[in-house]
Order: structure tokens, then sequence, then C-alpha cells
């Protein structure tokens, strides 16, 4: 788990400071305690005792963390792996720190109290029985302890490792999304842009000079808007229109006397953020097949209202039906461009209507919800 951490967290120690914490906090904790104890039952010779559990303590701080250096190796296991490893790591370490416990109180410089205590245990036992004995059933007792915070320890380790593998997840998935949103932005249909020069072509051969610096610049003005547009942002409503009034302006020399856009925006939606250039497939479209293919004049509309908290966006033309788009042997690509880019930024929160309008022509409704100030 530790082999793939983003943003600074593949470190060798990663989990450094959740273990100091921990460990300093557990034998603070622990010399707090006896420290009242010693208060409460008046034990005899209180600060010389009080000064070498300070030092023990010291001692405990060091094994635990070495305790925690010798865990470290099986960070990236399971949470059954590393519980079994700990529980057999802290029995060495429960006999180191007891040994060092008997050798503070019992070996150097023993107190009246202590010798008092030996005495009364002492069963004819000789000094390496009683030394053995004691460490071997205080370790029992410091066992415990070590357990305690290897439990601890391995429960919080594993928490932060599940923290970061969810951050680690999360940007992958935006990553995805945002490969997917650039994939499907760039899928222009490059008709476009062969139309569009066989008409300067045509209008540069009849000398319409005029009419064809005119198309050009739209051309150049269009291409600079949206090629350096990010595909994953999103941009007012109104500047998504003016981008398709651009591609219509260039539309409309071609086809001067067939095509007519009306444009229906109320002001207070002009705001409201949409995916860039989420229209453009739908009103190429539009043109494509319902101007192209049409002998008689074609209106493209484009309206826009709210309605329970929704963005609703019609690109309707009164032009042919395509059978591309809605008949049985169309294949729909720019639309299901559309569909697949809302549904990667909005889920199930947007999509796409389309079919033959009852009033003539084809109709495509956008939904999604609402969004202002994104």
């Amino acid at each position: 788990m530790d082999k793939a951490l983003p943003d600074g967290e593949h470190r060798r120690l990663p989990d450094l400071g959740i273990a100091i914490k921990s460990i300093v906090g557990f034998w603070v904790l622990y010399f707090a305690l006896t420290t009242v104890r010693s208060v409460v039952v008046q034990y005899p010779d209180f600060w010389e005792m009080m000064a070498r559990r300070s030092c023990v303590s010291l001692a405990g701080i060091f094994i635990t963390f070495l305790l925690y250096l010798a865990l470290r190796p099986i960070a990236a296991k399971s949470l059954n792996v590393k519980a079994a490893v700990a529980a057999v790591l802290c029995l060495p370490a429960a006999i180191a720190y007891a040994s060092v416990n008997y050798y503070a109180f019992y070996v150097y410089a023993p107190l009246n109290a202590v010798k008092q205590e030996q005495e009364r245990n002492s069963m004819g036992w000789s000094p390496l029985e009683m030394a053995a004995r004691s460490i071997l059933d205080s370790s029992f007792a410091w066992f415990f302890l070590f357990a305690a915070w290897a439990a601890f320890y391995v429960a919080m380790s594993y928490a932060r490792q599940l923290r970061v593998a969810d951050r680690h997840a999360a940007m992958l998935a935006r990553e995805a999304q945002e490969a997917q949103l650039r994939a499907l932005r760039y899928q222009i249909n490059p008709h476009f842009l062969f139309n569009t020069l066989n008409s300067l072509s045509s209008l540069i051969l009849s000398k319409r000079t005029d009419t064809a610096e005119q198309m050009l610049m739209n051309l150049s003005t269009f291409f600079r808007a949206t090629l350096s547009a990010d595909p994953t942002a999103d941009v007012s409503l109104d500047e998504e229109i003016k981008l398709q009034r651009l591609y219509l302006d260039i539309e409309q020399i071609r086809f001067p006397e067939r095509l007519t856009v009306e444009v229906d925006v109320p002001e207070a939606l002009q705001s409201a953020r949409v995916p860039v250039l989420i229209l453009q497939p739908v009103v190429e479209n539009a043109v494509k097949y319902g101007v192209a293919r049409s002998r008689k004049h074609v209106t493209v509309r484009i309206s826009a209202h709210e309605e329970a908290g929704r963005l609703h966006i019609k690109v309707k033309d009164d032009g042919e039906v395509p059978a591309e788009e809605g008949g049985e042997g169309g294949t729909g690509v720019g639309l299901r461009n559309v569909c697949d880019r809302l549904t990667a930024r909005f889920g199930s929160r947007a999509g796409c209507l389309s079919g033959p309008d009852p009033d003539g022509g084809y109709t495509v409704h956008l939904y999604m919800p609402v969004v202002r100030n994104g």
C-alpha cells in the first residue's frame, strides 16, 4: 500500500508521527498513574522512586520505538498479519522492559523498601532465581501494556492507510474522469473544417474575397476559442452561446439563403455554468442534417429554461428529420458524445433526449443541474 501513495505520502516512515505521539502518550500516562498511586499509598522514598521511574519510562519509550521499527516491514500486510506479528513481538519487548525495570529498582542501589520486599519474597531462592522469577512474572503484566500500544498503533496506522488509499482512489477517479472528458471533447466532427475550407475555396475562386475574409476570420476565432478551452472546465451559458454563434456565423456564410438562427435564453440563466462546447455536436448536427440536406429555409433555435433546479437547453431545427440521428440505421455519435460528457460531469442528474419534433423538424433536449458561480 505504501508503494503508490500520492502527494508526498511515499516516505520511508509515513506514520512516524502517529507512532511517536502514541508511544509518548502511553508512557506519560503510565508514569502519571504510577506516580499518583505512589502518592495515594504513601510509598516511601517517593522522590528517589520517581527519579528511577522516569528513567524506566524513558527506557520504555525506547523499547516501544524499537517495536514500532520492527513492525514497519509488514506495514503493507493485511490487518490480521499485523496483529499476529505484533502479538509475537510484544513478548520480547515486555521481557526487555521487565529486565530494565528489575535492574533499576532491585539491582542498582536497592532502596530500603525494596530490600524488605525482596526478603519477604525470597523463599530461600538464590539471587539469580529471584531475578528470573521476578522478570518473568512482571513480563506478563508488561506484555499487555505493549500489546495495548501495538493494537492502538496498528489500528491507527491501518486507518491512515485507508484514508490515503481513499484519497488516491479519488485522485485516480478524477484523473480518469478528466481524461474521459478530454477524449469526448476532442471528438470534433472533421467535416465542419473540410466543408468550411471547401466553401472558402469556392468564395476565393468566385472572387468574393470580402466574404471569404470574413469567413476565414470567423473560422480562426472559432478554433482559437475552442482549442484553447479547457475540456474539463465549465463556462457560462452566455459564453457557450457565443461560441455557437461563431460557428453558426460561418455556416450562415455557407448557407446565406437557407439558415436563420434564433436564441432565446433568459437573462437569469445566462450566468448558469455548463460544460464547455457541450452544444457544439448538437448544433453541428442541426446544420448537417437539418440545413445542409434541406432545400427550404431552416431555422435553428437555441432556447433554455429552468425547472425544478435543472437547466433545460433545447436545440431545434425545422428541417428534415435526420435519419442518422433518429432513424434505425443511425449511429448518433455526436449526440452520444454529448450524453456521455453530461453523465461524466453530473452523473444521473443530467441527460439528454432527442427525436422528431411534433411541430416538424428535430429537437435535442439537454438537462443538467443549475450551477452558478462554479
